[in-house]
């Protein structure tokens, strides 16, 4: 039903907003826990699609890394005229916004993007989310749904979330909107973080690579693989010892690409759960946990990441452990608690 409701949003946008100079939605992408066949609480589920941006006709996105480091990374999208005076793409009655005089332009023609969305050359995130959460509110109006659905928006600065609702019935969607990283499944995304961050940075984000990485290993699993249900109940369990559910998941992914896929079944879950529970009480030892997608130069070719990204040095997600003997000790104890409850 998601889906099907980011499908007809998109094409909304097409026939309506045409002449206007905002970034154009693609095909929204399922990701997170609802989506990749799991998730770590029985109840509010949130639906999660990452919607990929293009620039609208006269403009283009680049790229720019916010400060070097390790990844994940910041970047800044910025937004450059294109002269389309000789373009034979475009509309007919578009105007070149480089070199038709001010005066025309402003009296012809929608701003550039440059104008509404923007903070001075650079696509602004918390802008892009709310003028999407009021297009979702006008939209909704005009879409099969709403004749049978309730839509109530959510407060969120960096992304669109609502509430779908009828009878006893409820869902929860989040829209997170991303600009794609060359060809390769990677994005720089508008997800909300902790802490406050410039609205003009966008996170780097393999939450696309990764979904496909469950979608690759369920084609290739047998039928009633169990790997989905051994990630739904050790997430649900651990989190309650204030482990993430995404720790959990990334031991289940290197596990995933270790142990055959013929040795997920039901017969096999009790050694399986062991398993990931091992991996992970040697890295708490250790206080080394590598990020599954991130420096991993096996990860599945037909998923395309950049270069730089399968080459790069492997990220440590218990870095913070490794620098704070306290919560590295309260790590372990909790572990131990929870194996042993």
């Amino acid at each position: 039903m998601i889906s099907d409701l980011m499908a007809k949003l998109a094409d909304v946008f097409g026939q309506g907003l045409s002449s206007i100079f905002y970034p154009v939605p693609q095909e929204a992408i399922g990701v997170g826990s609802a989506f990749e066949g799991w998730s770590p609480r029985a109840e509010g589920v949130v639906y999660q699609v990452l919607v990929p941006l293009s620039p609208p006709p006269g403009h283009a996105f680049h790229l720019e890394l916010d400060a070097a480091g390790m990844a994940p990374r910041n970047f800044r999208v910025r937004v450059e005229l294109l002269c389309t005076c000789s373009s034979g793409e475009l509309r007919e009655d578009m105007l070149c916004f480089l070199h038709q005089p001010e005066e025309e332009l402003r009296r012809k023609q929608e701003p550039s993007l440059l104008h509404s969305l923007c903070s001075g050359s650079y696509l602004d995130a918390e802008k892009t989310a709310q003028w999407f959460s009021l297009f979702v509110r006008v939209a909704w109006l005009l879409l099969p749904q709403s004749r049978h659905w309730r839509l109530t928006l959510q407060a969120s600065s960096r992304s669109c979330r609502f509430q779908l609702s009828k009878e006893q019935e409820s869902l929860m969607a989040e829209m997170i909107f991303g600009v794609r990283q060359g060809d390769s499944d990677i994005f720089v995304g508008s997800q909300p973080s902790e802490g406050g961050m410039p609205s003009t940075t966008w996170l780097e984000t393999c939450a696309v690579a990764e979904a496909k990485f469950f979608r690759h290993v369920s084609r290739q699993a047998p039928q009633d693989s169990w790997h989905c249900k051994c990630l739904q109940l050790l997430s649900r369990s651990l989190m309650a010892g204030g482990f993430s559910s995404y720790t959990v998941k990334t031991v289940l992914m290197h596990l995933l690409s270790t142990v055959p896929l013929t040795r997920w079944r039901r017969r096999d879950f009790p050694q399986r759960l062991m398993d990931v529970l091992r991996y992970l009480g040697c890295s708490l030892q250790t206080k080394r946990l590598h990020h599954f997608v991130i420096g991993n130069e096996s990860f599945p070719v037909e998923i395309r990441l950049p270069s730089e990204l399968r080459q790069a040095e492997p990220l440590n997600l218990f870095q913070s452990l490794a620098s704070n003997p306290d919560a590295h000790g309260k790590a372990v104890q909790e572990f131990h608690r929870l194996l042993h409850g």
